[in-house]
């Protein structure tokens, strides 16, 4: 079932102003609308003041949930919306069975404090996934929480 328009409107809001472009990692419209009508996927949006402040986008498999997206919006960060909205997401995926949350990230990402700092380890690399601005390879790291 697809979420109000409204609902995908504030979550490509957030898109455009939280992901760098170079790095090509912002999902497009399409993308996030053919995620969400997979019955397992799931979101949850946060917002200040009627402002949309952030947003989380996961999967569900068996037994285990993969953060697919994860956002907060320039203007709204450093306010430990970042931290809420993986804690809701922890707390989500856990009532939906999952016994661990996985997720991926360029090796040079600076939430990866955010998520060591929330139960994160590192359990696998891709070589070379992401290509940076320079043109220069980057890793992805792949990381699961237990939950």
């Amino acid at each position: 079932m697809m979420p109000p328009e409204d609902d995908i409107d504030r979550i490509m809001a957030v898109m455009q102003a939280a992901f760098d472009p170079a790095y090509g990692e912002a999902w497009t419209r399409r993308q996030v609308e053919d995620a969400l009508l997979v019955g397992r996927s799931h979101y949850r949006i946060a917002e200040v003041l009627g402002e949309p402040a952030g947003f989380t986008l996961s999967r569900h498999g068996f037994e285990e949930e993969e953060l697919l997206l994860i956002a907060v919006s320039p203007d709204f960060r450093r306010r430990r919306i970042g931290e809420q909205l993986l804690q809701d997401c922890k707390a989500d995926a856990r009532l939906r069975g999952a016994k661990q949350l996985l997720l991926e990230m360029r090796s040079d990402n600076p939430a990866v404090h955010l998520y060591r700092r929330n139960g994160f380890v590192q359990i696998g690399t891709r070589k070379n996934y992401y290509r940076a601005p320079s043109g220069d390879r980057l890793d992805a790291i792949t990381f699961a929480c237990p939950l």
